[in-house]
């Protein structure tokens, strides 16, 4: 058996020891993985794929999308203002909404192609200068602001947290600010945490190495 579905399957099965359920979805993280690397999860019949750059995922996936319209393609790295167009038509879902100054540009983009994209607002929940992200305590003005001046589909939350052992405290809290919101979906748990994120809620899951294997 091909070792990415080996490995695929093995993080399936840890998940479905805690959480069983269809909902939980697991976005392979794909970036700088060329095509031929990730296709056996394609012809598998996996869906979700994750892409930090707007460039690398125009090239990779422009034709097979068109293909296979049940591909469903993930934006989660940093968003530059002047990429925004170009991802509202490539990527399904977008889950680094920070700005308002993004929001103004992603629900305008939108609009003039007639495409709802799904939005996961990043949130920065260990106040970290180096990150990107709207600040906790002013994350539900921003909610507010996106949904009814924006009309954008805001369906969750999404955050990176500092790598200082307090895991399972950022994902809580994330976690209860989703809940007050009242949204569905939770973006958050990576290949080092992703178990400790379902305890969570955690939605969808963004895996790559566990998967692909190390980036070069």
């Amino acid at each position: 058996m091909n070792i990415i579905i080996e490995r695929f399957n093995k993080i399936k099965s840890n998940i479905s020891k805690i959480n069983n359920s269809s909902d939980m979805k697991i976005i392979a993280i794909s970036k700088t993985f060329p095509l031929e690397h990730i296709m056996p999860l394609i012809e598998l019949g996996h869906n979700h794929f994750g892409e930090n750059k707007v460039q690398e995922a125009e090239t990779k996936w422009n034709k097979i999308k068109k293909e296979k319209n049940s591909l469903r393609l993930h934006m989660v790295g940093k968003l530059q203002s002047n990429k925004a167009k170009k991802a509202v038509e490539i990527f399904d879902y977008i889950h680094s909404l920070d700005s308002q100054k993004l929001a103004d540009i992603l629900s305008k983009s939108q609009d003039e192609i007639n495409k709802s994209i799904n939005y996961f607002i990043q949130v920065n929940i260990g106040n970290e200068s180096q990150k990107a992200g709207i600040q906790y305590n002013e994350v539900d003005q921003f909610y507010t602001y996106c949904t009814k001046e924006k009309k954008m589909n805001i369906i969750g939350l999404m955050a990176i947290p500092p790598n200082d052992e307090n895991t399972e405290k950022y994902f809580k809290s994330l976690s209860d600010l989703n809940s007050s919101l009242g949204l569905n979906e939770l973006s958050m748990g990576m290949s080092s945490d992703y178990m400790k994120a379902i305890n969570y809620k955690a939605t969808y899951l963004r895996i790559g190495s566990a998967i692909f294997g190390e980036r070069s």
